[in-house]
């Protein structure tokens, strides 16, 4: 494994610790990532995403959906109901899991869906206003008033 040194980054930069900081995190991540449930992210809007889960077996009480500091957490479990039953293959996977997203400043979960096997989050990005560009308008010198106070004050000399 790879070790990159993101300390330049620290003396050159304002700011921008956290994208360091989530670079090392992704780096320092030596688990490789299960791959189970798949997962689809997609762009629905310039602001809006959805993130799809095949959640095939489990019902909507089974899924937890939860946000905590940044992160999107999707678990489920299922109850042990199928002890009693006696498989000849089983190719539907039920076991427990818990998949994390990392989600970036000023996304928030809008909604989640479960329908057909699939849970759908769906995601916004809102910018608040006092990060949105604005325009500033550009004052024009008070011609007026300063031919005034001329006048005002050869009258007084």
């Amino acid at each position: 494994m790879r070790h990159f040194d993101f300390s330049p980054l620290y003396r050159a930069t304002v700011g921008f610790d956290q994208i360091a900081d989530m670079m090392d995190r992704v780096l320092a991540n030596d688990a490789p990532q299960a791959g189970y449930p798949p997962y689809n992210i997609e762009k629905t809007a310039d602001d809006a995403y959805r993130i799809s889960i095949a959640v095939a077996g489990f019902g909507e009480d089974d899924l937890i959906v939860e946000v905590k500091e940044n992160a999107l957490v999707v678990s489920a479990k299922k109850a042990d109901e199928d002890a009693a039953r006696s498989y000849l293959h089983r190719g539907i996977a039920t076991r427990a899991f818990e998949r994390r997203f990392h989600l970036a400043d000023h996304v928030r979960v809008t909604g989640a869906v479960h329908e057909n096997g699939m849970l759908h989050i769906n995601l916004e990005r809102e910018i608040p206003e006092a990060l949105k560009p604005r325009r500033i308008e550009i004052a024009r010198p008070q011609v007026a008033q300063i031919e005034k106070d001329v006048v005002d004050a050869k009258s007084v000399n």
